[in-house]
């Protein structure tokens, strides 16, 4: 698993790129995997939000995560926790990225 902290304007469209490696620092083949991910303000908040997430090449290890304008929107700036969650090919899920995520205050609405 690695950390990654995530820098979000509050009002814009927020897309991000992850590349996954296996246990020899490869890219991880993501053929028959899934992905998702969500933020939250803290660890233990019942509220959240889903990114959208996508495997972008299956032999690369490479996955985006975004969110719209509209959702970035409807956040209060300030700091959350967010990860990203593999499920593998047998129903394993793994975290293999986590972070915090600051949300920059926007000035035009």
């Amino acid at each position: 698993m690695s950390v990654s902290n995530i820098y979000i304007d509050q009002g814009s469209d927020f897309t991000t790129t992850l590349y996954i490696n296996d246990s020899d620092g490869l890219p991880l083949d993501l053929t028959a995997y899934s992905v998702e991910a969500q933020i939250r303000k803290t660890y233990t908040s019942t509220e959240y939000v889903d990114f959208t997430s996508s495997i972008v090449s299956l032999d690369s290890g490479q996955i985006t995560i975004s969110l719209s304008n509209i959702q970035t929107s409807n956040m209060i700036s300030g700091r959350y926790v967010y990860d990203v969650v593999l499920t593998d090919p047998t129903s394993v899920k793994t975290r293999v990225v986590e972070g915090s995520a600051t949300v920059n205050p926007g000035v035009t609405h």
